[in-house]
């Protein structure tokens, strides 16, 4: 019986590697992306371009309006991303963010019987975010197989975090292995028109220093 699974992909590094380790554990995949009303939304196309190469059986880019309800850089251009290291739950969170793609990712896994659902959080070299924790990862788990009929009948939904205990050098030598052309992903909170990354960001921090310690070339455009 074929293996399905659905991969949340945003079009950045992490989510490639997700996606490829998916892919490598026999799995057929579902790709779901999110046009959510981000500032860098250079990174659906990111993500087009990652599961043309990578192959899936579908990818859904659904969209959703988080830009209403404001609260967070990444949604509302009068925020400033920071250009320094942050203390504590930085800006650029966006409330209920993973919290609202698990959700969906678990309403299109019921109905394709897909009982796994990949997701690139991790716990080691991130941003301060409260739900790419592990225990957020575990109560949605719960949650998960309480709230569906599938869930309820066979309890049978597991949300995959293959990268949440390894460090962003970790990540890359693994999705190297596999395959992954990075050259195609984004991790940039704020690119510029031509999708080039601005090298300052959190985002673009951890990213160039895991090449870094990985001791590989780092292929992002920067400005």
């Amino acid at each position: 019986m074929t293996k399905r699974a659905v991969v949340l992909v945003s079009g950045g590094l992490d989510s490639a590697t997700t996606l490829a380790i998916a892919k490598s554990q026999g799995f057929s995949c579902y790709a779901l992306s999110f046009n959510y009303g981000q500032r860098h939304r250079c990174e659906l196309e990111a993500a087009v371009k990652v599961v043309k190469r990578m192959g899936v059986v579908e990818h859904k880019i659904l969209p959703l309006d988080l830009a209403g309800i404001t609260g967070s850089a990444l949604t509302d251009k009068s925020i400033a991303i920071p250009r320094q290291p942050t203390v504590g739950i930085p800006v650029t969170y966006v409330p209920a963010r993973n919290t609202v793609f698990l959700s969906l990712a678990l309403g299109w896994a019921e109905v394709l019987g897909a009982f796994e659902i990949f997701i690139g959080v991790n716990a080691v070299d991130y941003s301060g975010y409260p739900d790419c924790r592990p225990e957020f990862i575990a109560a949605f788990e719960k949650t998960a197989n309480l709230a569906t009929k599938l869930g309820v009948e066979q309890h049978a939904f597991k949300i995959q975090t293959p990268l949440i205990d390894l460090t962003k050098a970790d990540i890359i030598k693994q999705g190297i292995q596999l395959g992954v052309d990075y050259s195609l992903t984004i991790s940039c909170y704020d690119p510029d028109d031509e999708g080039k990354a601005c090298s300052v960001c959190d985002s673009c921090r951890l990213r160039a220093e895991g090449f870094k310690v990985a001791g590989i070339k780092d292929p992002t455009r920067y400005q």
